[in-house]
C-alpha cells in the first residue's frame, strides 16, 4: 500500500467504530421547520459501513492505478503543489495596515514583504455569505443567487433563508400517532454555480475545504467538506441559545434564545433542556430531557444532571462539550452537543446555555463530505461546535452573557478550527487546502464600538478593559499565520484573505419607516407602525418594502402574491423616484448623509438570478446600516435610530468602503483584485482551464498552455438555469 494511503488507515477503522456506535442508538434525522425524521436499523447501517471499509482495504490497488490513470489524463501544466488559502472573516486592510506599522504583526509583514498586501474588493451588497459565494463560484451575485441572508417568499412575503430550503420526505408511514418517513428529507443549497474545487476534484486535483460559508448542505466532490455559516442547530433555526434565571426580571429575552424562570428548592433545580419539534409525530412538540442542577454554594459550585451524565461546573466557566440525545420515540434518538456556563451562584442563580449543536459524531444530518468526516474529525480531537454561526453574539446583545464570556466562547471555538486546519495540512500534502477563521468577523462586530469612544453603544457598557480586544485578535490571527508558513516551500501558495473590511454602525435606518412616511408603504387601520415580518402591513395599497440587510423590494403585480407595481414602465419609474429620493438621504440628527448610493439591480446585472435580488441595492454611508427593526420588516415611529447593541461595527454599507484583504507569498500582477478572482487564480495555478462564465481574471503571470474554456457568458449548467428563468 502506498504510503500516503497508510497514514489514512487509522482513519478508517475510525469512521467504521463511530459509524458503528452512532448507530447503536439512533439513526439518520434532520430537524427543521416542518422536517421529518429519516433513519436507517442500526444493523444495516453497521453490516454497509463494515462492508465499506472492508472493500476500501482490499481495492486500494484497482483504486490507486486507476486514480493514476485518470489524473494523468486530467490534469494539465501545474505550477504548484499545493495551494492553501486562509479565510480571516472581516479582516479589515486599515487595521491590518495600523498593526503592521506598529511592529505588532511580522508573519502578515512578511508575506507582504514576501509577495503581496493589498485590499480585495467584496460583493455588492458586502454580506458575507454573499461575498463567500462570490469567492467559491468566481461570480456576482446575479450568477451564484445568494443576496443577503433571508429574502421574502413571494407568496406570503414572510422571510425565509437564501442558503438551502428543507422539506419533508416525500413518503410517510402512518402508525398510529407516529408519522415514519419513508425516504430522506429533501435538502437543496440554493446557491448556484460550481466551486471551484468541484472543477479542480474533476481534474484529479484533491480538495480539503473547512468552514467556507453557504457549503450546507455539502456538494460531493474529490475531497472533504465540512460545512460553515449557515448550518442549523438541533432546532433547526440559526441558532437558538437557553437562559436559565431566578430573576423573574430578567425572563425575558427578544431576539436569539430563550429565557426560563426556574425555582430552587433544598438546593435542588429541576428543569428541562428543550430540543428540536418531534416530527416522528402527529402535532409534535419540542423533545424535551430533564435537567437537573444541584447548587453547592459552599464549595462554589453545581452537579449538573443531563442525558445520562453528571457534571460540575464553577461559575464564570465553560464546561466542556455535553452529548445529548433527545428520545424522539421507537428507539430513535436525536443527538446534539451544547456547553452550560454559571453566570452566578450567588443571590439566585443564572445559567446560559449554548444553542443545540447537531452533533459531529452522530450527525443529525449531513454536515460534512463525505457524511463520515465530522466523525472522523470528533474522533480525532473531541466534539466540536457546528452551527454556522457558532459565536453567540445574540447571548451578549441581550446580556445573558458578558464580554468575557463571550471572548472565551469565541476563543474556544477558534482552538477547534485552528485544529482541524493545521490536521487538514497534514493530510493535504498536493492540492488545494482552505479554511475560513469566523473569530475576526463576530468579534469585530461586538468590540468595535472600543475603538471610538464616541459610539452610542458604549452607554452603560465597560469600554477601557476591552480597548484591545481588536489589536489581540489581529496578533493572534498573525500567530496563525506563523504555523502557516511553515507548511509552506517554493511548490506553495499562500493567500490570507478576508470576504469584507469592516466600519463603525453607529446608526441605524429604517427604510420601511421612511417608505411609510413617504407613501410608498401602506398599514391597516390607520396605524402608524407594525410589528416584525410586516405584520399589519396593507399590501393591496403597499409599493415597496425592505426586508434583510441588502435592499428594497418592489411590490410588483405577477411575481409578488398581491403585488400591484406593473411591470415595464411602472416599475422603472418607481425605481428612478426610489433613488433620486433615497440617494444622499440626510440623518436630521447628525447632519450626515446616510446613504452614498442606491443600485437598480436589474441594469447592474446581467446573470440569470438578478430577478430574485432585492430591486434596489442600498450603499450605505460609514456609521449607518439598515436598522434591527427594518431587517425584520418592521415599520417603526423614526426613520432614523441610534444602535446601542453590542454588535457595534458592520461591513452591510457601500462595498467601497469596506474592501476586505488578500496577503499572499507571490506577487499578483493584477491591479484592483476582487473576490470573484480567486477562484479562476487557483484553476490557472494548478494548470486547469478556466470556465467562460467566471467574472475574475487572475491575479499572477500567465501559465503556458492555460486557456479559458469555451462557454461564453455562461457555462452549461448556468445556461440551462437561465432558460428555465
Amino acid at each position: 500500500m502506498p504510503k500516503n494511503n497508510l497514514k489514512y488507515l487509522p482513519a478508517i477503522f475510525v469512521i467504521f467504530f463511530a459509524l458503528y456506535a452512532a448507530s447503536t442508538d439512533s439513526a439518520y434525522a434532520y430537524i427543521g421547520p416542518g422536517a421529518g425524521f429519516a433513519f436507517l436499523s442500526s444493523f444495516l447501517i453497521m453490516i454497509v459501513t463494515f462492508a465499506l471499509a472492508v472493500f476500501y482495504l482490499l481495492s486500494w490497488p484497482f483504486r490507486y492505478a486507476l486514480r493514476a490513470l485518470w489524473r494523468s489524463g486530467t490534469r494539465t501544466k501545474s505550477s504548484v503543489s499545493r495551494v492553501i488559502i486562509i479565510g480571516l472573516d472581516g479582516m479589515d486592510p486599515k487595521l491590518a495596515e495600523e498593526f503592521m506599522q506598529k511592529g505588532k504583526l511580522p508573519n502578515f509583514t512578511r508575506l507582504r514583504e514576501q509577495g503581496t498586501f493589498t485590499s480585495l474588493a467584496t460583493s455588492y451588497p458586502s454580506i458575507s455569505p454573499v461575498a463567500w459565494s462570490s469567492f467559491m463560484t468566481g461570480v456576482d451575485p446575479s450568477h451564484h443567487n445568494i443576496f443577503d441572508f433571508i429574502t421574502r417568499d413571494p407568496c406570503t412575503y414572510q422571510p425565509m433563508l437564501t442558503s438551502a430550503e428543507i422539506g419533508q420526505a416525500s413518503k410517510v408511514l402512518p402508525i398510529g400517532k407516529y408519522m415514519i418517513p419513508l425516504s430522506k428529507p429533501r435538502m437543496k443549497l440554493l446557491r448556484k454555480g460550481r466551486p471551484f474545487w468541484k472543477i479542480l476534484g474533476e481534474h484529479g486535483i484533491w480538495s480539503s475545504v473547512l468552514r467556507v460559508p453557504i457549503t450546507f448542505p455539502p456538494e460531493k466532490f474529490n475531497g472533504v467538506l465540512l460545512s460553515g455559516m449557515c448550518v442549523p442547530d438541533l432546532k433547526g433555526s440559526q441558532g437558538t441559545f437557553a437562559h436559565y434565571t431566578t430573576d423573574a426580571t430578567k425572563n425575558e429575552v427578544e431576539t436569539g434564545g430563550v429565557s426560563r424562570f426556574v425555582e430552587i428548592q433544598n438546593g435542588v433545580i429541576s428543569t428541562l433542556l428543550y430540543g428540536p419539534d418531534n416530527s416522528l409525530v402527529r402535532n409534535g412538540k419540542e423533545i424535551t430531557i430533564p435537567l437537573r442542577i444541584k447548587i453547592d454554594k459552599g464549595a462554589g459550585k453545581a452537579v449538573i444532571d443531563i442525558s445520562g451524565q453528571r457534571f460540575e461546573l464553577a461559575p464564570r466557566k465553560y464546561s466542556p462539550w455535553i452529548r445529548l440525545a433527545f428520545p424522539a420515540g421507537l428507539g430513535i434518538k436525536v443527538h446534539g452537543i451544547c456547553r452550560f456556563y454559571i453566570n452566578t451562584l450567588d443571590d439566585g442563580f443564572d445559567m446560559y446555555v449554548t444553542p443545540i449543536n447537531i452533533d459531529p459524531e452522530s450527525p443529525a444530518l449531513p454536515i460534512s463530505h463525505p457524511f463520515v468526516y465530522s466523525i472522523y474529525l470528533a474522533k480525532l480531537q473531541g466534539s466540536f461546535g457546528t452551527l454556522g454561526l457558532a459565536e453567540d453574539t445574540w447571548a451578549l446583545n441581550e446580556g445573558v452573557i458578558d464580554e468575557d464570556a463571550f471572548l472565551e466562547q469565541a476563543y474556544l471555538l477558534y482552538e477547534e478550527r485552528e485544529k482541524m486546519f493545521f490536521n487538514a495540512l497534514e493530510k493535504t500534502p498536493r492540492g488545494l487546502c482552505t479554511c475560513v477563521f469566523d473569530t475576526t468577523d463576530r468579534v469585530q462586530h461586538m468590540f468595535f464600538r472600543c475603538l471610538d469612544d464616541g459610539h452610542p453603544a458604549n452607554k452603560g457598557k465597560e469600554t477601557e478593559k476591552y480597548k484591545n480586544v481588536i489589536e489581540d485578535l489581529y496578533v493572534r490571527m498573525d500567530g496563525l499565520i506563523g504555523k502557516a508558513l511553515e507548511y509552506t516551500d517554493d511548490k506553495t501558495v499562500l493567500m490570507v484573505i478576508s470576504d469584507h473590511g469592516f466600519t463603525q454602525f453607529k446608526r441605524g435606518v429604517n427604510l420601511n419607516s421612511w417608505l411609510f412616511q413617504n407613501g410608498y408603504l401602506k398599514l391597516k387601520d390607520g396605524g402608524s407602525t407594525s410589528g416584525d415580518w410586516f405584520q399589519n402591513v396593507d399590501w393591496d395599497g403597499t409599493q415597496a418594502f425592505s426586508l434583510g440587510l441588502a435592499g428594497i423590494f418592489i411590490n410588483r403585480k405577477g411575481r409578488e402574491m398581491k403585488g400591484i407595481v406593473e411591470e415595464g414602465e411602472g416599475v422603472s419609474l418607481l425605481k428612478s423616484e426610489l433613488i433620486r429620493k433615497l440617494t444622499g438621504l440626510t440623518d436630521e440628527q447628525t447632519g450626515a448623509v446616510s446613504i452614498r448610493e442606491v443600485i437598480d439591480t436589474d441594469a447592474a446585472s446581467t446573470g440569470p438570478y438578478k430577478h430574485d435580488a432585492p430591486d434596489l441595492l442600498v450603499g450605505y454611508n460609514a456609521g449607518y446600516r439598515s436598522s434591527w427593526t427594518c431587517a425584520v420588516g418592521r415599520v417603526t415611529e423614526h426613520v432614523f435610530e441610534d444602535n446601542t447593541k453590542h454588535w457595534s461595527g458592520d461591513h452591510c454599507v457601500d462595498p467601497k468602503i469596506v474592501p476586505g484583504v488578500i496577503f499572499s507569498n507571490r506577487r499578483i500582477v493584477k491591479e484592483n483584485p476582487r473576490l470573484t478572482d480567486m477562484a479562476p487564480t487557483v484553476m490557472k495555478l494548478f494548470g486547469v482551464g478556466i470556465p467562460g462564465y467566471m467574472k475574475g481574471k487572475p491575479l499572477f503571470e500567465d501559465i503556458p498552455g492555460v486557456v479559458k474554456e469555451a462557454g461564453g457568458e455562461f457555462g452549461d449548467e448556468e445556461k440551462k438555469r437561465a432558460r428555465a428563468v
